[in-house]
């Protein structure tokens, strides 16, 4: 059951696409403090899921955290706001209920952190919808929000392929290079990422003619050796005369405005630029018919970025900031002096005020962007996604973005932004698998190996064993650090393997995909969600479900050789090296040990179940589909969903198919 509470005025988001009544009386469970503060008492064993991409356990007791799309590289576990604001959670206890916030500003979650039995939920101002939603059990309430938020994203086929992209690749000559590194050492391969040195001068919808003197060539070579090229596009528009975005932007008001009405001025990769106006219908329909400039070329595929909107200067505050600096070196600064020095040059990127200082016409309406914020990236995604379906209304085209609201999850999937080379971030890609499910983005996955810092050969391994499984699987990394395409390791063939296995994997992996589409079903999960009874089941943070035959567990410490794993029923422990070296064995329900060596994928599969496994190709457009096997259990079968892997048209019952005896 769905509760609908309206308070104040507030903002349409478009997060939930069903028409629900408005309840009357008071809101469950919470204490409603002036419509901006909501207040809930927490039980000892209570566990609250969710809040979408945060940083932290499953577990979200203990911390604060803050709904505020953040362009922050910085990961770590005193992180408040990370890209995107899913303000779904569920409280699982005594009291088993869901809750979803939509508000399109910012707002603030205390878990347990001020005081460890009371959560408060802070907004800035009362106008907010609040959605409280009961069920018979976590799943149950997962599956009501998602139906009412309408259905994720389908990505095409060959996105479930391995991805290579680096921050870097400058040039045609780069780009082929890569691709025939990764054939020479026959490692399968799907799509190669142009960053955005692709562009002339960091311009949207632009191609540096130097660099790649003939562009669609390049797209048609590579389309013939099965590897798809994905570029960049971000949110600002260089200021330049001549540029025709630029001008057409000026001309037809499609940017954002500052508080004289003219366009609002800020700073990203090419310098000054004006932020198209996503929040209006004109300017979604005008940018997105702009992604055709790349369609038209060959390309099936994008991923969206800087579009929280970062903001490296505001021309007022760089100023003044400036001015300050001038003043503080020309003194004998001390310790008062020297941080005031520093925090000011550290706070003109990014600075949350400067959210104040430009405005969206809504319906005609102006609204300070601070009031809407975190619907910018969605508003962006939502721009491209409508757009394709007037540009490739029959065929699918990959997109996920950096910055994310409910509602985006419809457009297209996101990736976990600039994480680092770090063992910790392994675990927190596992951990934000469930959570990012609960909101609606099943096209996930973070970037392989870290994008700051530098990787190490047994870093990359550990970590393309928890990315085999997950649907976006992409190496990517950052300017300046080590190389770390698979080829540049020593045991390249150890990479090698676990990529090949990858691709026997991908008929499970895009089946279960599919059917959570399809089904408004989360495809990882907690192993709680289906022993909630298991105090043991309920404390693991390390393991997930997915789908529902198989739990990973990865390694995710530097120097381990095994690890402990809680089996809350009997499974069978799979150890495999290569798609054809492999052994099975039956662990009874309980902790053990589980040793496995860096050249090794070990997952469990769940008592009575069995999963489908292929066998490798050079990328997904060469795999054989009638060459499928169960392993697993005895006597078990499969429901198996398969289509063509482009068609936007997908119909569960059509393509499923039951296999095994």
């Amino acid at each position: 059951m769905i509760e609908k509470f309206i308070f104040g005025d507030p903002v349409e988001t478009y997060a939930v696409c069903e028409n629900l009544p408005v309840s009357e009386g008071t809101l469950p469970y919470f204490k409603n403090e002036n419509n901006t503060k909501f207040t809930l008492m927490l039980d000892e064993e209570d566990i609250v899921y969710g809040l979408g991409e945060q940083v932290r356990g499953i577990n979200k007791r203990g911390w604060k955290y803050r709904a505020c799309n953040s362009d922050n590289p910085n990961h770590q576990e005193d992180t408040t706001s990370l890209y995107g604001a899913h303000n779904f959670f569920i409280v699982s206890g005594r009291r088993l209920f869901g809750a979803f916030f939509d508000y399109a500003g910012i707002i603030d979650y205390d878990i347990g952190f001020t005081h460890r039995d009371t959560m408060t939920v802070t907004t800035e101002d009362g106008n907010i919808c609040v959605y409280i939603i009961s069920g018979e059990s976590e799943k149950d309430i997962v599956k009501q929000f998602r139906k009412m938020i309408g259905q994720s994203y389908v990505a095409p086929k060959w996105a479930f392929g391995f991805g290579q992209s680096r921050w870097g690749y400058k040039s045609e000559e780069d780009i082929r290079t890569v691709a025939s590194e990764y054939k020479k050492r026959g490692i399968p391969l799907d799509s190669i990422y142009l960053d955005i040195d692709y562009m002339e001068r960091f311009k949207d919808f632009t191609i540096n003619g130097e660099a790649f003197p003939d562009f669609e060539k390049l797209v048609a070579d590579l389309k013939n050796d099965g590897i798809h090229l994905v570029p960049i596009i971000d949110a600002g528009v260089k200021i330049e005369d001549g540029y025709s975005v630029y001008e057409e932007g000026v001309k037809n008001n499609f940017f954002c405005k500052d508080e004289n009405g003219k366009d609002f001025v800020g700073a990203v990769w090419p310098g000054k630029v004006h932020f198209p106006d996503f929040l209006k219908s004109e300017t979604r329909e005008w940018f997105g018919d702009k992604y055709a400039f790349l369609i038209d070329k060959g390309i099936e595929g994008f991923w969206n970025d800087m579009n929280e909107p970062a903001i490296f200067y505001c021309e007022d505050r760089l100023e003044s900031v400036m001015k300050r600096v001038n003043e503080l070196s020309e003194q004998n600064m001390g310790i008062d002096e020297f941080f005031e020095f520093t925090g000011l040059v550290e706070g003109i990127s990014n600075n949350i005020d400067d959210y104040d200082k430009f405005y969206h016409d809504i319906d005609g309406k102006k609204v300070p962007h601070r009031k809407v914020h975190n619907l910018y990236g969605y508003n962006m995604m939502r721009s491209a996604g409508e757009a394709f379906g007037r540009i490739s209304p029959d065929k699918r085209i990959l997109m996920f973005s950096r910055s994310s609201y409910i509602g985006s999850h419809r457009y297209g999937g996101i990736w976990q932004g600039d994480n680092k080379s770090w063992w910790s971030h392994i675990l927190m890609n596992l951990q934000l698998m469930p959570s990012l499910n609960m909101a609606g983005f099943l096209y996930t996955g973070a970037d392989t190996g870290g994008f700051n810092a530098d990787a190490t050969e047994d870093l990359m391994l550990r970590w393309l064993q928890l990315s085999v499984f997950t649907p976006l699987m992409r190496n990517h990394s950052a300017l300046g650090t080590r190389e770390q395409e698979l080829y540049r390791f020593d045991n390249c063939s150890d990479c090698k393997n676990i990529i090949e296995i990858r691709y026997g994997l991908i008929p499970y992996i895009y089946s279960e995909y599919m059917k959570a589409v399809l089904k408004d079903e989360m495809m990882f999960y907690p192993i709680s969600f289906d022993f909630r009874d298991d105090e043991d089941a309920r404390n693991v943070e390390d393991q997930l479900f997915l789908g529902n035959e198989i739990m990973i567990a990865p390694i995710y410490k530097q120097n381990a050789r095994g690890r402990y794993v809680y089996l809350p029923e009997e499974m069978k422990m799979v150890r495999m090296r290569s798609l054809s070296d492999y052994e099975t064995e039956t662990l009874q329900k309980g902790h053990h040990y589980v040793r496995a060596e860096l050249n090794e994928l070990v997952f469990f599969i769940r008592k009575g179940k069995a999963i489908p496994i292929g066998d490798s190709a050079e990328n997904t457009s060469k795999l054989d589909a009638s060459w499928i096997k169960l392993i697993g259990y005895d006597n078990a079968t499969y429901e198996l969903y398969d289509d063509d892997g482009y068609s936007t048209a997908c119909n569960l019952n059509e393509n499923i198919r039951v296999i095994g005896k």
